[in-house]
């Protein structure tokens, strides 16, 4: 079988591996107060050009956006998200489950507009009775998005403008950041997100760490006591220099990078293909996630030989599925992929 269903199928890069080997006589201090967490904190605030940001690692993505919430908002606040947010349909109840309420737009592409935003803000500021419905304090994105797309720095600006007009927080969910800044034509550097964002993270799960993302916070507000909402949310790994070395080996000469722009060119060769049997791509942003419509009869015989996450959209006839690649997807698998997609449309 080979596998395209998701970005963190494979354990990690060589490099990171490499790294934990040749430190795995170490004896370092726990709770990620050692000299690889702050080294890979250094290396961090350097990429972002925000020397006093504040830097944290934590293990997976679902506990970085509920400790980041938690952290940020009052009893009574909530987070305005997509309605394909990851914190929305994907994380079970876990943003609800720290006391706040998660408010979803509809999106047809899986971003927010600062028009929305302001709108949804509008109603609930000047509503007359304000004090009966959830503050929204905090707007929540992906980057890429969990349908592949990608926002552009105008996007990001305005967005950022709205939140600063009306007091919110803006938070980037950085999971997949890294496949979003090396898309081809993309204008959005680290840098800008850290001008932009009150608090983004970047992701090293799916894109080649064995675990891990690193929280970058520019608001000294959500700052101050971050350590304590790790260790309230369970966060707070023992030993947290394995974090830290792990970015520090992705962040040497560009690596980290490199392995999303190369997981991006693979996606490219397989929505090459698509678009040439004809496939329909409702959503695309260049990024490594591809999501194309396909008749069920190609889908099932490709089953059989390639795995794709099913996107739960099937009219009888045919349905939405994924194909992920990431740092791990090899050339022959892609070239398998694309040969069985010409092959079975032809019958």
């Amino acid at each position: 079988m080979i596998y395209f269903h998701n970005d963190y199928n494979a354990c990690c890069h060589p490099a990171v591996m490499n790294k934990l080997m040749q430190t795995q006589a170490e004896c370092c201090p726990g709770y990620g107060m050692d000299s690889h967490c702050t080294s890979a904190a250094e290396k961090i605030r350097t990429l972002c050009a925000a020397p006093d940001a504040a830097v944290h690692f934590l293990v997976g993505g679902t506990q970085t956006n509920l400790t980041v919430i938690a952290a940020s908002l009052r009893p009574h606040e909530a987070v305005i998200g997509a309605d394909t947010a990851h914190i929305n349909v994907h994380e079970t109840g876990a943003i609800e489950a720290t006391g706040h309420k998660v408010i979803a737009l509809p999106s047809a592409d899986g971003k927010l507009t600062a028009a929305q935003v302001e709108e949804t803000v509008r109603q609930q500021r000047l509503s007359g009775d304000a004090e009966h419905i959830a503050k929204p304090k905090m707007v929540y994105i992906s980057d890429s998005t969990e349908v592949g797309t990608v926002y552009t720095l105008r996007e990001l600006e305005e967005l950022s403008a709205v939140c600063r007009k009306w007091g919110l927080y803006l938070f980037l969910d950085g999971a997949r950041l890294s496949y979003a800044l090396a898309v081809t034509g993309g204008n959005v550097t680290l840098e800008d997100l850290a001008r932009l964002c009150d608090v983004f993270y970047i992701g090293g799960t799916k894109c080649g760490a064995m675990f891990g993302e690193a929280v970058v916070i520019s608001n000294p507000a959500i700052a101050e006591d971050f350590r304590y909402l790790i260790k309230q949310r369970g966060g707070m790994l023992a030993k947290g220099w394995l974090l830290g070395v792990q970015f520090e080996a992705l962040l040497e000469n560009g690596l980290y990078f490199d392995l999303a722009r190369r997981a991006n060119v693979q996606a490219d060769r397989i929505r090459k293909t698509l678009l040439e049997i004809g496939a329909e791509l409702p959503v695309d942003g260049g990024s490594n996630q591809v999501f194309p419509i396909l008749p069920n009869a190609l889908l099932t015989e490709l089953g059989k030989a390639f795995t794709f996450a099913e996107m739960g959209q099937d009219d009888g006839q045919c349905r939405m599925v994924r194909f992920c690649t990431s740092w791990a997807t090899r050339d022959g698998d892609v070239q398998a992929l694309c040969d069985a997609l010409k092959a079975i449309s032809k019958n």
